[in-house]
């Protein structure tokens, strides 16, 4: 036995022995080393031992703190693992009627499975206020055959390569007789999930072009996420027999809006635009609005190949420069989309508001219009400002009071306001990023979305009450555990909080934030706080909103659920649609796409960073400190970066868990949570989408 299996069995047994005595309370790592008096040069020793321990259930870790197992009886639940990119994962049961919806899995109990696996877990019973963990016994079946990647290394004459949907903690092993080198992008077929040393060991199946090649990126990521984007010729006949324009006959039994004053406004770059504005004033002061969307059922047929293939997609998913469609472009651009001075067909819903913000009356018709308007959001802003003239300025006037009607209404029920400027990469025909255009959220944005949210709250009430199916749309409330970390953070940047402040408390404080220099840090934090919204079959309310009913209905292109309730709106019967189903995949479609333009995005960023001269120094603010590390936000790129406290240079630096801070021993220099700090750029790391960082200078608290 050589020296260093003698010490792992020599201290392996001392450890056990110590986690099994009488007088045994639980311990963070720093405890153990100094209760057996653990010599420096064998700490790595005892992380394994640790980590092997808990990988056999004989102890458990929560919070840093190393304990026994629970006595009470763990129960057994199989379902689909969801991991993370950073190793954790969370399981959605496959039993529906399990009171919660997913159960968290460590990363240290995820065991071999990966993204998308049926698996079986035993559950914690230890419950926390995040709800229930578990950690993964067994693998029933693999959730995919095929993996895609860059190649970062070589061993064993072997490709190294990193997929992105596996995370960084686990190894692809490529076996292929085609000479490969580090940055190409492959795409390959699993051989083995597991060799003798735990690797993945794949073989190659195709290159597609190279890391150093910025118009293979989208690409690369499409097969990486497995964005389905190309459309069969079954699909594409069904398209064209649809044909390109409104029909004399499909304007049967609607109602002729062709009248209204009906206006886009989207994005600049927009092609399918799901939905138009009207409104006008009653003779009582009242509020006539209208939300008209396009009437994407009338073209999909229910079962047919191409409502199957929107069903796989579930959203259309959005990269810089590329959309890739839930809908063929005919449809999504062209016959669906509601463009200015042409017929389109719509579902409407018809809005009285009195001066008050409450809705008096209301009603869902079939509908066709006539847009006679297509603003961007730019133009809109323009004429609301009064620096455009614009036959449609008291148009856009009246639904800028209307909007700060509803906002006002929606703020007094306890729905938190809270707007945040958008960073769009621009690119040009090759996939190089050229500049960052930052996007506020001005009140052109605001009104649309004002409109779009009192659509959608109208039409989920309106099923509700007649006890029809609904897709809801889902927000729950945060933990008390993550709500009080972001409390913390606000009185870090100093704001008095009680603590546990009500909705209404809540709300003042953010009014305060908005003047503050901290409003976008705090806006981020607030975000990463909430647990993130999805579709379900039950009603569970919406918490942001502060609603009881909500849905999606206001964007069928790009929407699945969406198509669903235009659907159900004039069915008679649905009970061959299951709804639950269809809430979950959309749910799970959606974070995937949400992950794929992430990771479009970061790449880009990277790339624009890359680009810059190597000497150039950055401003960032400082939003988080942890015991390990510094994170902080580069204002100019809207990316948040982190640094390791041994990174940090010239001094040794002690953290404070009362003030959350870093100071120098011997410098005394501190960094908190709002210092602005100058940065300079180290290295990036394109394949593992990472980028380093040195701090140049400590500047001044932002005032």
């Amino acid at each position: 036995m050589n020296r260093k299996k003698k010490l792992y069995k020599n201290l392996f047994n001392t450890v056990l022995q110590y986690f099994s005595g009488k007088k045994f309370i639980p311990v963070t790592f720093e405890e153990i080393v100094q209760k057996l008096d653990i010599d420096k040069g064998h700490l790595s020793v005892l992380r394994s031992i640790l980590k092997d321990l808990l990988k056999q259930g004989k102890i458990s870790l929560k919070n840093k703190i190393y304990s026994l197992p629970s006595k009470k009886k763990a129960s057994l639940l199989k379902g689909t693992l969801h991991l993370h990119p950073r190793g954790f994962g969370f399981l959605e049961p496959l039993d529906k009627s399990y009171p919660y919806r997913e159960v968290f899995i460590p990363k240290p109990y995820t065991n071999d499975a990966v993204d998308r696996d049926i698996v079986e877990i035993e559950v914690n019973p230890e419950v926390s206020a995040k709800g229930p963990e578990g950690k993964v016994i067994s693998i029933i079946q693999r959730g995919r055959t095929h993996l895609a990647g860059t190649v970062c290394d070589f061993e064993n004459k072997m490709a190294v390569v990193f997929a992105p949907i596996l995370g960084s903690d686990k190894k692809v092993l490529l076996k292929t007789n085609k000479k490969v080198k580090i940055g190409d992008r492959v795409t390959m077929q699993v051989e083995s999930w597991s060799d003798e040393k735990k690797n993945i060991v794949a073989n190659l199946k195709k290159v597609t072009g190279s890391i150093d090649d910025p118009s293979f990126d989208i690409d690369a990521i499409i097969e990486e996420y497995e964005i389905r984007h190309l459309f069969s010729k079954e699909i594409k006949s069904l398209v064209k027999k649809i044909g390109s324009s409104v029909q004399k006959k499909d304007l049967k039994d609607r109602k002729d809006f062709t009248h209204l004053e009906t206006i886009t406004i989207d994005p600049e770059t927009a092609k399918d635009f799901d939905d138009a504005l009207s409104l006008e004033k009653d003779g009582e002061g009242n509020y006539l609005l209208g939300v008209h969307i396009a009437d994407v059922a009338h073209y999909i047929e229910e079962g047919s190949q191409l409502d199957l293939e929107a069903f796989e997609r579930a959203n259309s998913t959005y990269f810089p420069g590329v959309c890739i469609p839930m809908l063929p472009q005919e449809l999504s651009n062209g016959l669906c989309s509601l463009k200015p001075s042409v017929i389109r067909l719509c579902q409407s819903v018809l809005m009285k508001i009195d001066p008050d913000g409450d809705i008096i009356g209301y009603q869902i018709v079939r509908s066709y219009i006539k847009s006679k308007k297509r603003l961007t959001y730019e133009e809109a802003f323009s004429i609301i400002e009064n620096k455009k003239k614009s036959k449609y300025a008291p148009t856009l006037h009246l639904m800028v009071e209307l909007c700060h009607l509803l906002k006002k209404q929606r703020f007094q029920r306890g729905s938190i306001d809270f707007a945040l400027p958008e960073a769009r990469i621009n690119v040009n025909e090759k996939g190089n990023p050229t500049s960052i255009t930052i996007i506020e959220y001005d009140i052109s944005h605001q009104l649309v979305e004002e409109f779009m949210l009192k659509a959608n709250e109208v039409v989920a009430t309106h099923l509700s009450n007649k006890h029809k199916n609904v897709i809801f749309r889902i927000h729950d409330k945060p933990s008390d555990e993550t709500m009080q970390d972001f409390f913390t953070l606000l009185r870090e940047y100093g704001f008095i909080v009680p603590k546990s402040p009500n909705q209404r408390q809540l709300q003042d404080i953010f009014l305060k934030a908005k003047e503050s220099p901290y409003w976008k840090e705090i806006s981020i934090a607030f975000i990463k706080s909430m647990k993130l919204a999805f579709y379900s079959h039950e009603n569970l309310g919406h918490y942001g909103l502060s609603l009881e009913n909500y849905c999606h209905f206001t964007s069928p292109i790009r929407r699945y659920p969406d198509l669903i309730i235009q659907r159900e709106i004039f069915s008679e019967n649905s009970n061959k649609v299951n709804f639950a189903e269809i809430a979950t995949h959309a749910s799970n479609q959606e974070r995937k796409s949400m992950k794929a333009e992430q990771a479009a995005v970061m790449l880009k960023k990277l790339r624009l960073l890359k680009s810059q001269d190597p000497n150039r120094i950055y401003q960032a603010t400082i939003t988080r400190i942890k015991p390990f590390a510094i994170f902080f936000d580069i204002v100019e790129f809207f990316m948040e970066s982190s640094l390791h406290i041994s990174e940090l240079k010239k001094d040794f630096f002690i953290y404070n868990p009362k003030s959350k801070t870093l100071t120098g021993r011997h410098t005394n220099l501190t960094y908190k949570c709002g210092d602005q700090i100058e940065i300079r750029l180290v290295k990036t790391d394109l394949i593992r989408l990472q980028s380093k960082w040195e701090i140049h200078k400590k500047l001044r608290k932002k005032k």
